[in-house]
């Protein structure tokens, strides 16, 4: 895999064409795009769909969190829709991720990875401690991450300064898909645990997910160009 196919786009827009123009000036240049809430709120299934009729590969961020029964039909009705990727929080609990990837795992050769979300980007130790988690960041990740593992998902999505923590405990299998990604020349908005691209990548990441600093570019294609060469 090059570093440009370790690259998936944040959309945050929308309207599906707007996403999908956006898209089409990226072919090539990503890996695929991540389609989120705020898309999927506005436009429904059909999003992904046409992002997948396009030819490209979708990481569906819906974060399921909810009973066992009810993330498992969420997680088949996703899998019909053709995503490379989807995703739970971790924070669901070990029966609700074992049933996302059973539920997964009968989709066959179309079967997604499933990731578990552990520790939101915007999120550092004081945010925590005021939802009730007690230790750091980096120890709920942790935790997280092995329940995740052990509940039979693929991987996490974490923040880019958990990856070679969670690289050495959990193994080179498990897979670590990384936002927070900002590159030097880039502002980091409202992400807290930030690292570069290359920086991720060299501390063991599979994947990365970059938003604005490509979206909100004056070029995005030259911003993902200016990355891709950053990585090489």
């Amino acid at each position: 895999m090059t570093p440009t196919e370790r690259i998936f786009v944040a959309l945050d827009t929308a309207e599906t064409e707007t996403a999908l123009a956006l898209a089409r000036r990226l072919t090539g240049l990503v890996g695929g795009v991540k389609l989120g809430k705020q898309l999927f709120t506005a436009e429904g299934p059909a999003a992904a769909r046409k992002l997948s009729a396009a030819g490209l590969k979708v990481f569906l961020d819906l974060k399921f969190h909810d009973i066992p029964a009810t993330v498992a039909g969420a997680v088949a009705a996703a899998v019909a829709l053709g995503p490379t990727m989807l995703t739970v929080h971790a924070a669901g609990g070990r029966a609700m991720m074992q049933a996302a990837a059973k539920a997964a795992a009968a989709a066959g050769k179309r079967r997604p990875l499933v990731l578990g979300v552990t520790v939101l980007t915007s999120l550092a130790d004081r945010e925590l401690a005021e939802t009730g988690v007690a230790g750091t960041a980096a120890e709920q990740v942790l935790r997280l991450a092995r329940l995740a593992k052990e509940s039979d998902l693929d991987g996490v999505v974490c923040s880019p300064r958990e990856v070679n923590m969670l690289r050495r405990a959990l193994g080179r299998d498990f897979k670590l898909v990384v936002p927070g990604i900002r590159p030097e020349w880039a502002a980091s908005d409202d992400q807290k645990r930030v690292m570069t691209p290359r920086e991720a990548l060299a501390a063991g990441a599979d994947y990365l997910v970059i938003g604005r600093p490509i979206t909100a570019a004056k070029d995005p294609a030259d911003a993902a160009r200016r990355i891709a060469a950053e990585l090489a």
